[in-house]
């Protein structure tokens, strides 16, 4: 495996990492934001109120679209398995 082949399998890893953990941090995102605007407008400053609606709603998107993650993953591991052999040949 030379390096072009290396940086390419990388590349792809670092891709498909990004499209599984994008949804989680899309939603945490938009929480954090809702969050930050109703304590911004009520005047309430308090650390959990920030912290445990994320983690709900991350948790919650984790258990929902944990079969996606589950098959996109295997589909990606399928993959890389049966081109490995293009690589060290």
């Amino acid at each position: 495996m030379n390096s072009d082949q290396t940086v390419n399998v990388m590349r792809h890893l670092l891709l498909e990492s990004l499209i599984i953990a994008s949804p989680l941090l899309f939603s945490a995102g938009i929480v954090s934001l809702l969050v930050s605007l109703m304590q911004t407008l009520t005047g309430i400053q308090e650390q959990t109120l920030t912290t445990v609606p994320r983690l709900l709603v991350v948790f919650v998107v984790l258990f929902a679209i944990a079969p996606w993650i589950i098959t996109h993953s295997i589909s990606f591991t399928m993959h890389l398995w049966m081109g490995m052999a293009q690589h060290l040949g």
